[in-house]
């Protein structure tokens, strides 16, 4: 019975009235419930500035400061990306067979879409602009083959002896060293008939290889015409299979990595062709023969950014020293020096900073890579997948990319990246040639 003017707290027989008052006040106070079994207060700060440390239910990592448990997620973060890479690299060389015609039919298209609207807009249909680009194609990568293997075959024969006498002028100008390296250039020839005897006698062999690249040749030509047809159906196949804000996100990162690859193809084409002219002029005029195939090599080898400009300006100067003697040699040298000069100071900070976003040091790790990996397939494609790989980064950043997307804020249902409404064709349209995955037919 409480004393008289004093509230009754119900408190039970046997138990002090402090204690009573006590457990409202404590959850006044914020303190959560003191009754055995309940959920722990959450309204707690973790960790070590708790009142009760890690016994109030926090998680064991709570016990760490911030800063180290934020770089524990960003290496468990970087760590699943390098695994995820790993994993892809390694699936694309077993499967080379059919990955590398897919890849190459990507660049190819990159490279000639912007030809079809042009075709389109003159009354072809899809099929028709496809058909004639590809054939196109073909004459131009064919001839530029047969003036390579024409020039070459007509020159190997006079290398070797041009080696040979080069050999004999170094004895001369050097001593001991010189006599050193007469002796492996005179050991040339031999070594030379001794791999021709192991390629004659691994014909079947090579045959099959022959076979392979002509299979990965027509399996790269149909996928390009493929692509070239049907590339703006893209976007809705991407919508009927994702939900609309993923599809919209998917479409916007292709747009961009297609851009980046297109960018750096077009980049790469204008600089192979004035290097290929320019080249192919001076050693037209120093009278060197086989001068148009020559100037063929070094545009496909400008496709390899730095290692391929060396190997075709390599094999330029060879055969003026074959034909010419040393002055010619020196003077070719001179001309592929002078064009790489220009290429390096000029043309590349002129032309692939507006398309391709990497620094060149970056270019030059990944060509490394790339060629360490997977071979010349490997360098060829090292550039343009990494400018893709950064393009698809740029949008998921929020930042854009060459062709200009953001992913937008979740502002509303359907909302597409890019300011653009769904259904409607990304910011460079049809015309650009840039973002097919996001275009309507």
């Amino acid at each position: 019975m409480a004393a008289e003017g004093t509230p009754d707290h119900g408190t039970p027989p046997g138990e002090p009235p402090e204690r009573a008052g006590a457990e409202p006040a404590a959850r006044r106070a914020g303190a959560g419930p003191a009754t055995p079994g309940a959920a722990p207060d959450r309204t707690r700060p973790d960790g070590p500035d708790g009142p009760d440390g890690p016994d109030d239910g926090s998680p064991p990592y709570a016990l760490l400061p911030r800063p180290v448990r934020a770089a524990a997620a960003w290496s468990a973060a970087v760590i699943l990306f390098i695994t995820v890479a790993v994993l892809f690299v390694f699936a694309v060389v077993e499967l080379r067979a059919a990955t590398v015609p897919l890849i190459l039919a990507l660049l190819g298209t990159a490279l000639l879409y912007p030809v079809m609207p042009w075709l389109t807009r003159r009354g072809l249909g899809r099929s028709g602009a496809a058909a004639l680009t590809c054939v196109v194609l073909v004459l131009a990568v064919g001839g530029a083959l047969a003036l390579l293997v024409n020039s070459l075959s007509h020159s190997a024969a006079q290398i070797g002896s041009a080696l040979q006498d080069a050999g004999s002028r170094l004895a001369d100008w050097l001593g001991p060293t010189g006599q050193k390296i007469e002796q492996a250039l005179q050991s040339a020839p031999g070594e030379g008939s001794s791999l021709v005897s192991s390629l004659a006698g691994g014909l079947l062999s090579g045959l099959g290889v022959a076979v392979q690249l002509l299979t990965g040749a027509i399996l790269s030509l149909a996928l390009v015409f493929f692509f070239l047809r049907d590339g703006h159906r893209a976007g809705d196949s991407i919508r009927s299979v994702l939900p609309a804000h993923r599809a919209e996100t998917v479409i916007a990162c292709g747009q961009e990595a297609f851009a980046a690859t297109a960018g750096f193809m077009r980049g790469t084409t204008v600089i192979a062709l004035i290097d290929a002219f320019f080249i192919t002029v001076g050693l037209v005029v120093l009278g060197v023969p086989g001068a148009p195939g020559l100037g063929a090599l070094v545009f496909m080898g400008a496709y390899i950014p730095y290692v391929g400009a060396f190997l075709s300006g390599t094999v330029a100067v060879l055969v003026a020293l074959a034909d010419g003697g040393l002055a010619t040699a020196l003077w070719a040298l001179g001309v592929v020096l002078a064009v790489q000069a220009l290429e390096g100071y000029i043309l590349q900070p002129l032309i692939q900073s507006r398309t391709v976003q990497l620094h060149p040091a970056t270019i030059m790790v990944v060509v490394i890579a790339g060629g360490g990996v997977a071979g010349v397939i490997g360098a060829l494609l090292a550039v343009p997948v990494s400018a893709a790989v950064l393009g698809i980064i740029s949008v998921l950043r929020g930042t854009g990319g060459p062709a200009g997307h953001r992913l937008a804020p979740a502002g509303g249902p359907g909302s597409a990246p890019g300011g653009t409404a769904p259904g409607e064709a990304g910011p460079q349209g049809e015309g650009s040639g840039n973002a097919p995955p996001g275009e309507r037919s």
